[in-house]
């Protein structure tokens, strides 16, 4: 009999279900997703859960908390696989593995095509196209090349095009009003097409050529140049082709300094895992147009939970295929698979994967079968490369191997400051993972623009999700305690009512709790502005904690200052516990320089904006954004520029200028 009691329409349900391929989802009682899981057999594989007893097993706690289901049908088992990543790349359940994209990859845009379409009436910004780092959505209206592991190899590249082709990097609104050419001109990164030291025919010819380049084409780019030198040569334009053989020059130094260009392999991409101490690392390692672009490591979580119900399903496999049932096949994989797996499932649902992937362990033919379905080309795993290929894959593996090992310090290191904060308060050391820390600063500009910050921290690491940012109200400009105030009411004044209502009893899971610490950027002053509030909601004092300023304001002399007449507590200037505290406050003070600077930014853009400013209707101001290529070239501009404008007379050139500085 199994050790957790289900509802007898949960069990009617598994006993109802299809003995088709599908993906089933299980929830808890506050409705949040446990797991998703896909089988070749609906109803075999999730009557398995809940037919056997799991007793205190990791699958056994998840059972426990399946209150409901959810299935889906599907026609293969490539498009099951299909959607069970979908849902855990969108749902984020608790027991699957999860590799969360903390940010979309750069590419590297080439704006402007008019001159490719042979239209020589465009603006000139648009017959000189420029070479920019780019990071968001893509349309067709541009030209993309990558994408590209982070930032640093897209600006190298585009350092690498500005040498070899000179292309120019500047905005078009100062490309528009540049009158002599700028500095890139003169160390010969640029050809200055701003002031026409170029024609538009030539510059388009290089923007081809870099194109090629970005494209892994060089054997055909050096012959193309070596002939254009030549014909150069010929018609005894010696200047030119001087210009065409320094670009020869720049392209072979750069191609002798790549590791990887000469290969057939334009476009690859090289995954490598590594699993240790309860942790994963994926290292993705990019070759793009036969260049190695660089590495970018990714951490999933529940690795440790996710194996484990993994290994249950494939227990039940094995069982079902000695008995001979049919449809069933038995792989049994390592962690390392299911890591590497889940992150190919997850990552290319975003990002189109190239035609060959090189791995450190072999995958699943469903999962490339599915991978190809979706792009419509057929996607190749090599797992045992050879010559050029072992090389990459043995690099992608030591920095797997490195990246993994710094996390584990890391972690190692922040778990060892969280314990020996909790020992310098005598706080409870039941369970410190769950230890919950919120800190708060106040910041302004000149007593204006004042914003309160709230950070969190929990679970060994600061939580950006949880922050919060406060827009003060209502005070005397500079009057920080006013302002702690304000916060501290708005921030646990629900926490207080949801106490009452309780009555002592133990709140319900979704409710606002007080955090074990509540951290003030302060000492006695704005400690005892959150004594009182804490007063007056009925709250613990205990919690508030105050980081003092020590002798001459030096750091490492900070001290702890509490409300509920505890002594001030002096940690040490090498102390873990310290570490975690300055860790934390400055922490909150970045959060709220940043919010109150975004503010300030959003005043001046927002009432400075063409729009607001009297005598500039819509003609006017599409003749001002024309002219100068936006309203960054338009506050560029100064008085006697704006009067060359069509309809902009003296006066209203003036005010222009004025509301927009």
């Amino acid at each position: 009999m199994p050790i957790h009691v289900h509802s007898p329409e949960l069990l009617a349900q598994v006993a109802g279900l299809p003995a088709m391929p599908g993906v089933y989802r299980y929830f808890d009682a506050s409705d949040a997703l446990l797991y998703v899981g896909k089988a070749i057999n609906l109803k075999r594989r999730v009557s398995s859960y809940f037919q056997k007893d799991h007793g205190g097993t990791r699958i056994g706690h998840m059972v426990g908390k399946i209150v409901r289901m959810e299935t889906t049908v599907v026609r293969s088992e490539a498009e099951a696989l299909l959607l069970e990543n979908n849902l855990i790349k969108t749902q984020h359940p608790k027991y699957n593995i999860l590799f969360r994209d903390d940010k979309s990859y750069p590419y590297l845009k080439i704006t402007g095509m008019a001159i490719h379409d042979g239209d020589m009436r465009a603006p000139p910004s648009q017959c000189y196209p420029r070479v920019a780092y780019y990071r968001g959505a893509t349309d067709k209206r541009q030209r993309y090349f990558g994408p590209y592991p982070n930032a640093w190899a897209v600006k190298e590249t585009i350092q690498l095009l500005q040498k070899v082709f000179r292309l120019r990097t500047c905005e078009d609104s100062i490309f528009s009003n540049r009158t002599r050419p700028c500095l890139l001109y003169q160390i010969k990164r640029c050809s200055g097409p701003c002031v026409d030291h170029i024609s538009p025919e030539d510059y388009a010819a290089d923007v081809a050529h870099a194109e090629a380049m970005l494209r892994g084409e060089t054997d055909t780019l050096l012959k193309t140049l070596e002939a254009r030198m030549m014909a150069h040569s010929d018609q005894l334009e010696f200047e030119q082709a001087a210009d065409i053989r320094n670009q020869i020059k720049a392209l072979a130094s750069m191609l002798h300094q790549q590791s990887i260009e000469t290969s057939d392999d334009r476009d690859v991409d090289i995954l490598a895992v590594q699993v240790q101490g309860g942790k994963a690392c994926v290292n993705l390692a990019m070759v793009r147009g036969g260049r190695h672009l660089g590495d970018r490591a990714y951490f999933p979580v529940h690795v440790e939970d996710s194996a484990a119900i993994a290994s249950l399903e494939e227990a039940e496999d094995a069982e079902d295929q000695a008995l001979g049932t049919p449809g069933t096949t038995v792989a049994a994989k390592t962690v390392e698979q299911r890591v590497l797996e889940a992150f190919v499932a997850q990552h290319y649902l975003q990002v189109a994967p190239p035609p060959v992937l090189v791995v450190s362990v072999a995958l699943e033919p469903a999962l490339l079968e599915a991978l190809s379905q979706q792009t419509g080309t057929r996607i190749a795993a090599v797992s045992q490369p050879r010559e050029e290929r072992r090389v990459w894959l043995e690099m992608a593996q030591k920095n797997a191997q490195l990246q993994l090992a710094r996390l584990l310090a890391e972690e190692g290191s922040q778990q060892a400051r969280t314990r020996a904060l909790v020992e310098a308060l005598d706080l409870p050391q039941d369970d410190i993972d769950q230890l919950t820390i919120e800190c708060f600063d106040i910041s302004h500009t000149s007593g204006e623009n004042t914003q309160a910050s709230c950070v969190v921290f929990h679970h060994h690491k600061m939580q950006s999700s949880e922050y919060r940012r406060y827009k003060i109200e209502g005070i005397t400009g500079g009057d920080d305690y006013a302002a702690m105030r304000q916060v501290l009411t708005r921030r646990y004044s629900k926490v207080a009512e949801a106490q009452r209502d309780a009555g002592g009893a133990e709140l319900g899971k979704n409710a606002a709790r007080l955090p074990d610490i509540v951290l003030i950027d302060g000492g006695k002053g704005q400690v005892g502005v959150a004594r009182e509030v804490f007063t007056e909601l009925g709250l613990d004092l205990s919690r508030i904690v105050g980081v003092e300023k020590g002798e001459g304001r030096k750091v490492g002399l900070e001290e702890l200052v509490f409300c509920d007449g505890r002594d001030k507590v002096y940690l040490g200037r090498d102390s873990a516990a310290l570490m975690l505290v300055a860790q934390i406050r400055d922490e909150a003070h970045r959060f709220a320089i940043t919010g109150m600077r975004a503010a300030r930014a959003k005043v001046r853009v927002g009432g400075s904006r063409l729009e607001d400013i009297p005598g500039v209707g819509p003609k006017k101001r599409a003749r001002l954004l024309q002219r100068f290529g936006g309203v960054r070239g338009v506050e560029e501009a100064g008085v006697d520029d704006l009067m060359t404008v069509d309809g902009i007379s003296p006066a209203l050139a003036q005010d222009i200028y004025r509301a927009l500085h």
